[in-house]
């Protein structure tokens, strides 16, 4: 886990590739992935043989929710259906717990990820919805003292 000033060049340029190879070139959806609120986000970035296999970040209470939120949650192709998106939630929340306490976080999901994220203990909290093309689901969990 990384703030922003700490990211090397190297390593803000192998993140965000993967964040614009898979959201935007795999999944044909043409966006600002780079929307702004990196500088305020911690970065949990997985690694395998020094390069970056997962990744997602998580934003402040304030930043874009009331609430801390996990977001671009992120597995290069290699490393799938290995566990790596659930360790990243995991820790994600394990993180969140330790900046703000027993809180709910949110997060955004791509609609067909709803059981993926509701098997991490996350609700749905709105309909589906389009963004940018992509359905898109409002999630919400409370982080326990004791996950």
């Amino acid at each position: 886990m990384k703030r922003f000033e700490e990211l090397t060049t190297d390593e803000l340029y192998e993140l965000l590739r993967l964040r614009v190879d898979v959201f935007i070139v795999e999944q044909r959806c043409i966006y600002g992935e780079i929307d702004g609120h990196d500088r305020q986000a911690l970065h949990l970035i997985g690694t395998d043989g020094g390069e970056i296999a997962a990744y997602c970040r998580i934003l402040p209470p304030g930043e874009r929710y009331d609430e801390p939120s996990i977001g671009r949650v992120i597995v290069k192709t290699a490393w799938r259906g290995n566990g790596h998106a659930r360790g990243l939630v995991e820790r994600a929340k394990d993180i969140i717990r330790g900046e703000w306490g027993a809180v709910p976080v949110r997060l955004q999901a791509q609609h067909h990820l709803e059981p993926f994220y509701g098997s991490c203990g996350f609700e749905s909290i709105s309909e589906p919805y389009d963004d940018e093309g992509v359905p898109h689901i409002d999630m919400r969990m409370q982080v326990s003292e004791s996950l």
